[in-house]
């Protein structure tokens, strides 16, 4: 029989001192549940964390070991856009008038409605693009000569907005809650949503602002794209030339920096560096009839991920019935590979994501005194 969240916080001192097993385990079962229900942020997990272990002392460091982190299972959501945009906070920085709000709306677009840009995969969601350094005439100008006159009720425009700490915080939260499919949201410009008030540009500041923005950013599971401005002198390194101090990058989950030769000409280099993805160069030339940016080139190829046959036998397990269930050994001979028991579950619990966001498959691997049990379920055919 399955023990349900409450039993299993009643039960995690117990199980400890009498199975051995750790209250970080226990406890951390049921967190993925609790985050998805309240849409917890990471300080707020800690906390809760800290509660649920009887960790009264607010100076005590929660840790836990190696061991236990590869025991649980964390949900991981796919890009944005493959290989350029993931949820997080991202910069897009470039000197005045380089077409900066032109790649942004192009981004906006394909996203709405799930059209690949240029040859990398995208993945459809509302979007909100606050474009708060024009006004609707332009936009509704910009938009028609970018992309002609279908309907898009995917793509929200907003050209006023609070500024972060003055009511954007409240705004961004009800929009996302009105549209709980909304997966990116684009601030045009960084400097529109500062606050006045204070010293602007030291580096605690800088990365204040752009960590309070990632922490929306992680709970919602959105992607915030930024516009913002780099500096005329020459850097070494050119996101060195980003607006501000290091506080904005330091805290970014990635920058893009767009970038001219010449004002005038119609080419330009579009820079990726990301946490999560792999450094790119992209060389656009600018379409002077659509004001689109077109891919000519890349510097780069992207590295793909070679095939795992154990993910790839799960496929063809489940192409034919639409759920698994069992144990850790039951999958082994089911999948017809050689794996230890303890091996297979940690490799799926470090592959959930990418079963779900590659394969459409939904893996759980609950706990019971029984034992562990392993669910594999297709996603369309959940009910």
């Amino acid at each position: 029989m399955e023990i349900n969240a409450k039993e299993k916080t009643a039960l995690a001192s117990s199980v400890a001192a009498d199975e051995g097993q750790s209250i970080h385990k226990n406890t951390m079962e049921i967190i993925p549940e609790k985050m998805e229900e309240n849409n917890l942020s990471r300080e707020e997990m800690y906390a809760m964390l800290r509660k649920m272990n009887g960790m009264g002392d607010p100076d005590r460091l929660y840790t836990i070991s190696l061991g236990e982190l590869f025991e649980n299972t964390y949900e991981g959501q796919a890009p944005i856009i493959d290989g350029l945009l993931s949820a997080g906070i991202f910069i897009l920085a470039g000197a005045p008038k380089t077409g900066k709000s032109f790649l942004v709306a192009q981004i906006a677009y394909h996203v709405s409605t799930g059209q690949n840009l240029w040859n990398y995969t995208v993945r459809q969601g509302t979007v909100l693009y606050l474009a708060l350094e024009d006004d609707y005439r332009r936009l509704q100008s910009r938009m028609y000569r970018m992309f002609g006159v279908e309907s898009n009720e995917q793509l929200h425009f907003a050209i006023y907005a609070k500024q972060l700490g003055s009511g954007l915080d409240e705004q961004l939260q009800q929009f996302v809650k009105e549209h709980p499919n909304t997966k990116l949201i684009i601030i045009d410009t960084l400097q529109k949503i500062r606050e006045t008030q204070g010293e602007k540009y030291s580096y605690a500041n800088d990365y204040e602002l752009i960590g309070r923005l990632k922490r929306f950013a992680e709970k919602y599971g959105v992607c915030i794209l930024v516009v913002h401005h780099t500096r005329k002198q020459q850097a070494e390194d050119k996101f060195d030339r980003i607006s501000g101090t290091n506080g904005l990058l330091g805290a970014a989950d990635g920058a893009l920096i767009l970038e001219k030769e010449k004002r005038t000409s119609g080419s330009a280099v579009l820079d990726l560096s990301s946490r999560d993805a792999q450094d790119q160069r992209l060389y656009l030339m600018r379409d002077e009839e659509r004001l689109v940016w077109n891919l000519e080139r890349t510097e780069t190829e992207l590295w793909k991920e070679p095939p795992d046959p154990i993910l790839e036998a799960i496929v063809q397990l489940l192409k034919n019935q639409g759920e698994w269930q069992g144990s850790a050994t039951e999958l082994i001979d089911a999948l017809g590979v050689e794996v230890q028991p303890n091996a297979l579950t940690k490799k799926l619990n470090v592959q959930a994501a990418k079963l779900r966001n590659d394969f459409s498959i939904q893996y759980e691997n609950s706990h019971s005194r029984s034992g562990s049990r392993i669910t594999l379920r297709c996603i369309p055919c959940e009910v």
